[in-house]
């Protein structure tokens, strides 16, 4: 994209502005929950008693062990971002698959 700028007083620039070049990251392309992470990552829940809480781990698990597509990267993201803060937290921080699914038991 090029843009003018003509001045009153007879300046005048002109930039041609381009867009960067994307960097494709191994993490982006291995889509395994035990592919390369940028090291351990923290997931986060959180919920209004203990045994609610328990209960969140618990659905996490199965809903992480029953798809493999998953990115570790992807859920944390979700996890901290579009949930509640509630009373009581826990934070499952695990490098591979079997860490976090043992640390959600």
């Amino acid at each position: 994209a090029g843009v003018s700028s003509f001045g009153i007083s007879g300046t005048n620039a002109h930039l041609i502005l381009e867009e960067s070049p994307v960097a494709e990251s191994p993490e982006e392309n291995d889509p395994s929950p035990g592919g390369p992470t940028p090291g351990a990552l923290p997931w986060t829940l959180s919920a209004r008693t203990p045994e609610a809480l328990r209960e969140q781990a618990r659905r996490l698990r199965e809903f992480v062990a029953g798809r493999p597509e998953l990115r570790p990267v992807d859920v944390g993201f979700s996890l901290a971002t579009t949930r509640a803060a509630l009373e009581h937290r826990a934070v499952v921080i695990a490098g591979n698959a079997d860490e976090r699914l043992a640390a959600l038991d």
